[in-house]
């Protein structure tokens, strides 16, 4: 028995109708609780999810035991400014499966006729791409050996013993084989990562991957099974991009100390979330879909203006707030957020460097939109680090700064705020190497770390001009243009002279 207080669980399901890769905090708190509200309100309960837990294991036999429920506590501050917390319980998830242990069972899940929609959590590293934006195929090569043998002999993928997958990626082109395989209904892939037309990069990668497999690439003909699949795939697949926002702090013992005092158990699989959640999903069905309009989700005919206000006004604010956070010695964001020597240098980056480069989404008052992000980045109540959002700043910096930087540039200014960011990241990643402590951004960890090594771990000038140097951090031409090389390299200096720590 629940306690009064407790928002119980709706819409259980009856049956798999998703598959969930990168079964985590994010989409426990997102595309989980949208899936269970879409059930209850539309009364089709044949979209229950099975997840794919990539990073941690451990969850499975955690959730195994609650039956599949888990608590969602929302906490954020109400009208008056004073803390508040909700706690709801979810059921939309009927299981999760590890694929070091169960690769098999997810191909097989993947293959079934009831699974209409995969989608994806899986963050920007998930992608397996290199620097360079393609596909690591030293990351990749163990599950592409892995495909091809499934594609010559398909049993191998449909057996429980599977070879167990190295990587998302590998995972779902070999589930969409296994899909083939068995007849192919249409399948719908979603992806809900943090990337600017996050579909079309997940189609891509999938491509290169299967052309990594093809005989065609070594000027040999295509088998007539690759022929088959790739002709199944362009026929009974679709790839639309998504828009998602929600705060989901990293889970900590506390966060789970404060579920159990709100439900009266203890919940190894709870995490908490802002009140705050927005979902925008491109049109673009395969085959049926759950009803998450009914549960608030956007459908529009194209994401993009969504997918750049959201990642250049929330998620670069987000980034210049972490690394200034991190290296000033604020642990978390709303800490950060509260910094008066902080506080102005987001607020400039998100009015003058964002928003103007934009194409405003139909009906949305940017302004507005802007002020509550500043709003909800203050709440204390969520606890998010400027550690976990310092993560992995040379995939989403090229995505959160790089056309507004552009644009600036091209437009007379210089984008005084972007200035900021890059400094500030700069300081981060100069004294990690320094000291030994984690990057937290393993696809370009050697890179980043050869350059400050190169350059001086104690020359913080000379390390900041060789990292805006990286390939692909930002767009061609302006990590060398003088005037924003002026400007990261003020900051860069003022920063030095606060302080010399890294939290």
């Amino acid at each position: 028995m629940l306690p009064a207080a407790v928002k119980p669980p709706v819409g259980a399901p009856e049956s798999v109708g998703i598959v969930h890769l990168g079964w985590g905090a994010f989409h426990r708190a997102h595309q989980a609780l949208y899936t269970q509200e879409a059930m209850a309100a539309s009364g089709d309960h044949s979209w229950g999810i099975l997840g794919d837990v990539e990073r941690s294991p451990e969850l499975v036999p955690a959730l195994r035991e609650q039956n599949g429920r888990y608590t969602v506590l929302e906490v954020g501050l109400d009208d008056a400014g004073a803390p508040m917390q909700v706690a709801k319980v979810v059921d939309s998830v009927v299981d999760v499966a590890y694929p070091g242990d169960e690769t098999g069972r997810l191909l097989q899940a993947m293959a079934v006729p009831a699974t209409r929609v995969i989608t994806l959590t899986i963050t920007e590293k998930g992608y397996t791409r290199g620097p360079d934006g393609h596909l690591d195929l030293a990351q990749a090569q163990p599950d592409v050996d892995a495909f091809r043998a499934e594609l010559e002999s398909p049993l191998e993928g449909m057996a429980a013993d599977a070879a167990p997958a190295r990587t998302a990626i590998g995972l779902l082109v070999r589930g969409l084989l296994a899909r083939y395989q068995r007849g192919g209904s249409p399948v719908t892939v979603l992806s809900c990562d943090n990337m600017a037309h996050n579909g079309k990069i997940l189609k891509a990668v999938v491509d290169e991957f299967i052309a990594a497999a093809d005989d065609a690439a070594v000027g040999v003909a295509s088998s007539p099974e690759m022929t088959g699949f790739r002709k199944w795939l362009a026929e009974n697949t679709t790839w639309p991009s998504s828009m998602v926002d929600r705060i989901t702090p990293r889970v900590t013992p506390e966060t789970l100390d404060l579920i159990e005092q709100s439900v009266g158990a203890r919940d190894q699989a709870g995490i908490s979330a802002e009140p705050f959640r927005q979902w925008v999903i491109e049109d673009n069905f395969a085959n049926e879909r759950p009803a998450w309009e009914l549960a608030g989700a956007e459908f529009v005919p194209d994401v993009a203006p969504w997918e750049e206000t959201k990642l250049r006004m929330l998620n670069g604010t987000h980034s210049l707030l972490a690394y200034s956070g991190r290296i000033l010695g604020y642990p978390t964001m709303a800490e950060a957020m509260a910094a008066p020597e902080i506080a102005p240098h987001a607020r400039a980056y998100m009015f003058e460097d964002a928003l103007p480069s934009i194409t405003v989404p139909e009906g949305a008052d940017l302004p507005a939109y802007g002020e509550e992000l500043l709003h909800r980045f203050a709440n204390p109540a969520t606890g998010h680090t400027t550690a976990q959002v310092s993560t992995d700043g040379s995939q989403k910096i090229p995505f959160r700064w790089g056309a507004a930087t552009k644009y600036a540039l091209e437009h007379g200014r210089v984008p005084d705020g972007v200035a900021y960011g890059l400094a500030a990241w700069s300081e981060f990643v100069r004294r990690a190497v320094r000291d030994g402590i984690d990057l937290g951004d393993p696809a370009s960890e050697a890179a980043l770390t050869s350059i400050v090594q190169d350059a001086g771990v104690d020359s913080p000038v000379t390390v900041a001009k060789a990292l805006l140097t990286l390939p692909g951090l930002l767009p061609d031409g302006v990590a060398t243009n003088p005037a924003l090389v002026d400007a990261v390299v003020k900051y860069v200096e003022e920063l030095a002279a606060a302080t010399e720590t890294v939290i």
